[in-house]
């Protein structure tokens, strides 16, 4: 090679990010803080507290890890941040506090450090943590309060047969999770997201249209036409839109490739809607993920491109 040459040899990846983990966290963090702000407003302080032991919970005990091997810091990543932030945002806020903390130390311990920490994991850290208190803490995973008295969500209300006042949804005048009842803030954050290039839309995208379909198609055989309330209610509630822009979204959990991002998206929105319609309504948006998370390495499979001048 002469000294004139431009080619360069070096190891993959070739086509680099100038954007750091950090920097893409504390944007995921601050697209997360119109519903935590509306949701600590609608719920209380008590919500505040829930929220602060959670992301306190994930921090502390990412740094005790690193501490005990003898790591670097990577709290600075801010991941630990925001994987108990949004663990927090899908917790009932009637939560007890130390319940909380259990389901971040499962988040953070268990399904990320245990699996060699940031990038290693298989599966979505906070949807794993609520289905794990789930299972758990059935009871209290179930038992919502708004303005001081126990409430249905609306979720359950569709289930019973009844009907919604859609604009209150919109608006997040209404019993649920944390994070979950405000869907002008999460509409806000999904926007700051796509602004700032952190989330690809083809997962959320497709996600809602696989929602938007099935929920279609039952209510043209259940209910003899397309509901369109019915399909608007089921969008705005119980964590479809959370799920959609700020988890199914996850780097490290889902497909990397264009089309396999939408047969993952489609995958988890019409799993959401088979779990919310014929089984569990609470927590059908995380198990839902947890199921893509673990058919991601088959989707990639099937939609891995052709090596260059590789032959089949």
């Amino acid at each position: 090679m002469n000294e004139n040459s431009n080619l360069r040899i070096s190891f993959y990846p070739h086509i680099r990010d100038k954007a750091s983990t950090s920097r893409i966290m504390l944007d995921v963090a601050i697209s997360l803080l119109p519903a935590t702000i509306f949701g600590v407003f609608n719920f209380g302080w008590y919500a505040l507290l829930l929220i602060l032991v959670c992301v306190g919970t994930c921090v502390i005990l990412e740094l005790i890890w690193d501490l005990g091997n003898h790591k670097r810091m990577t709290i600075r990543d801010l991941s630990a941040v925001v994987t108990g932030m949004i663990l927090a945002l899908n917790l009932p806020p009637t939560l007890p506090l130390w319940m909380a903390a259990v389901g971040a130390a499962f988040a953070i311990v268990i399904v990320k450090l245990l699996f060699g920490g940031l990038g290693q994991n298989i599966m979505n850290p906070a949807a794993c943590a609520k289905c794990f208190l789930m299972i758990c803490f059935a009871t209290r995973m179930n038992m919502f309060v708004y303005q001081g008295v126990l409430s249905t969500p609306p979720i359950e209300v569709l289930r019973a047969g009844g009907t919604v006042d859609l604009l209150q949804l919109f608006l997040g005048n209404t019993s649920g999770c944390i994070g979950e009842t405000c869907a002008v803030a999460l509409i806000i954050g999904a926007i700051y997201l796509f602004i700032r290039r952190i989330i690809d839309f083809r997962i959320p995208l497709f996600f809602l249209i696989a929602a938007v379909i099935y929920i279609g198609i039952y209510s043209l055989f259940t209910r003899g036409g397309i509901d369109m309330t019915l399909i608007g209610a089921h969008l705005l509630s119980g964590g479809m839109l959370l799920g959609a822009f700020f988890m199914a979204t996850d780097y490290v959990t889902s497909p990397v490739s264009r089309p396999g991002r939408i047969i993952y998206g489609a995958f988890i929105g019409a799993l959401v809607c088979t779990f919310r319609l014929f089984g569990t309504a609470n927590g059908s948006v995380c198990f839902a993920i947890l199921l893509g998370n673990l058919v991601v390495p088959l989707i990639e499979r099937i939609t891995r491109r052709k090596s260059f001048g590789k032959e089949e």
